[in-house]
């Protein structure tokens, strides 16, 4: 999160898009590198090593294992460094799907904050949908609520449930970045 309000100063109106895109590209590239050399050391930064396994493909993915949480340094440079160079590309890129997707992107934490609302009032539809009732709201095993052990989705109903989310919350970013652009209080530019 640092290094993002760190970057920000690279997406100010007074940055010329070509030494923005110079500088997210060495910034993609040098991190993509450094992850590389570092996991190649095997020594240091990420406590999980990689070793070699049965056959290439299964090595290859050892090496890419790193810790997401709390998110170690390769993983942050192995995830960081093809964003920048994402960035970089993106950004001549001007069509429909990108002037949707730069709704989320000036209301990120609005979205944020409603997105864990949202996904509240579908598990709890969804529990009861299911046939759970009140005696089940709090599981035995697990420390949350509405969410017992036979509980949830397989992984295309989890990514069904994340593009219905992001839909559902368009208009509502969308109907807050025309408000934050129209008014100028100042709690405006915090959420």
């Amino acid at each position: 999160m640092a290094l993002g309000y760190c970057a920000g100063k690279l997406f100010k109106s007074t940055t010329e898009a070509a030494v923005r895109r110079k500088w997210l590209i060495g910034l993609g590239t040098g991190s993509i590198l450094l992850f590389v050399v570092v996991r190649w050391i095997n020594q240091y930064g990420d406590h999980a090593h990689w070793s070699q396994q049965r056959n290439g493909l299964y090595t290859f993915r050892s090496f890419l294992n790193t810790t997401k949480y709390a998110p170690s340094l390769l993983y942050a440079c192995m995830t960081l460094g093809p964003a920048f160079l994402i960035l970089a590309w993106l950004e001549r890129v001007q069509n429909k799907f990108t002037a949707i997707i730069n709704i989320y992107g000036r209301v990120p934490f609005f979205y944020y904050v409603l997105h864990f609302y949202l996904i509240h009032i579908f598990v709890v539809i969804t529990f009861y949908a299911q046939g759970y009732g009140s005696n089940d709201i709090t599981p035995k095993s697990l420390p949350f609520l509405f969410r017992p052990d036979t509980f949830g989705f397989g992984l295309p109903g989890v990514y069904a449930v994340w593009i219905l989310v992001v839909v559902l919350l368009y208009p509502l970013c969308r109907w807050y970045n025309r408000y934050k652009s129209t008014h100028s209080y100042w709690w405006l530019s915090y959420l």
